[in-house]
């Protein structure tokens, strides 16, 4: 089920307010953002039953295996992480200067405390990752959105109650990997995004030459996703958006037979699909994984998982994976994804801030 990714990731991250990404340049009034957990999917208080089906019991020899694996980026594009320290961020996201809450930063701030004073925008609020709060901003009033731009992909930032702006940069790791698969690949590649959020990676993937299906159970993130492909100028690249349960649409996938080369999710800790199905990441990721699989077409290139905001060791993922892909050869790299810091200018190379866990697996 996809929730409109809670995830601001990492660690914490997870709370994606409910429009998207980045704030667009001229965008109609705000929408109420949702907590990250459930932002993905957003719906009814009421809960509905999962759809389900029973595990495929694997054959054959787990798939070979590298770890750990640190996947860290200094940022690109628009981005870039300043600083970090005493349980906060200071981040460069295009003209802005951002400090959020990360409880992960447990050390002192490299930087003088002047050069923090002198941010643009400063959350405030509720430090849990899913708390609400608000923006003050220092210096002027900010609109809502503005725009950003990673890896040649332009798309919209946005203040949100929920601390988050619409892009969660340690992605990049991956989607440079994903666009450099789809690129060397010469040949039409199908990629799906499951709780797709504010559509950054369809866009990177579609831009690369893919055919992308994008999954998000929240409306106001398939919004803000169709806001960032017209900003983009990918009007015409075969996207398909579907606001939809994720587990729902991916068990519907597997009966139609229909397959995939790539296929990346992303799921929320917790979360409520439209019609209230509840996702409980502890609860609904083997299954998952396992309809992932057969999804895969038989010139599959990957599976990434990434995961947000819980109390495991990368080692739980790693192992989930092997499982899933038992028999299926190729190799699982999991591990952490880490941000360094960049220093004001973005060329530095400071201490590593992890902000989620992941695993991937890819053919041999």
């Amino acid at each position: 089920m996809n929730a409109l990714k809670n995830k601001e990731r990492r660690p914490e991250r997870k709370a994606r307010s409910e429009a998207g990404h980045r704030p667009a340049r001229g965008n109609a009034a705000p929408a109420r953002p949702v907590p990250r957990s459930q932002e993905k999917s957003a719906g009814p208080a009421t809960s509905a039953p999962a759809e389900s089906r029973p595990l495929i019991v694997r054959a054959g020899e787990p798939p070979a295996e590298r770890i750990p694996v640190i996947l860290q980026s200094s940022g690109a594009g628009d981005f870039h992480l300043i600083d970090s320290g005493k349980g906060l961020k200071l981040e460069q996201y295009g003209p802005y200067r951002i400090v959020r809450p990360e409880a992960q930063a447990l050390w002192q701030p490299s930087l003088a405390a002047h050069v923090w004073e002198r941010a643009d925008a400063v959350f405030t609020g509720d430090t849990d990752e899913d708390g609400m709060g608000r923006w003050r901003f220092p210096k002027e009033a900010l609109g809502e959105t503005w725009p950003l731009s990673l890896l040649g992909i332009d798309f919209l930032g946005r203040f949100t109650a929920f601390r988050h702006v619409g892009v969660f940069p340690e992605q990049i790791a991956h989607w440079s990997w994903m666009k450099t698969r789809i690129e060397e690949a010469k040949r039409p590649v199908k990629v799906l995004n499951l709780f797709g959020y504010t559509g950054v990676a369809s866009l990177v993937a579609a831009a690369a030459g893919a055919e992308v299906t994008h999954v998000d159970a929240s409306k106001k993130a398939i919004g803000w996703a169709r806001e960032n492909q017209a900003l983009a100028r990918l009007e015409r690249a075969p996207i398909r958006w579907i606001c939809e349960d994720a587990m729902k649409f991916i068990l519907r996938e597997e009966r139609r037979g229909n397959r995939y080369d790539i296929i990346l999710t992303d799921p929320p800790k917790f979360g409520r699909g439209p019609n209230g199905e509840v996702w409980q990441l502890f609860d609904h990721l083997p299954l998952m994984l396992d309809i992932c699989r057969e999804l895969l077409s038989p010139k599959a290139i990957g599976l990434v998982l990434t995961a947000y905001s819980i109390r495991a060791s990368f080692y739980s993922i790693h192992e989930l994976m092997r499982e899933t892909m038992r028999g299926a050869g190729g190799l699982v790299e999991s591990g952490e994804l880490v941000i360094r810091e960049a220093g004001l200018d973005g060329k530095g190379h400071g201490r590593a801030l992890s902000t989620s866990l992941f695993s991937r697996w890819v053919p041999a």
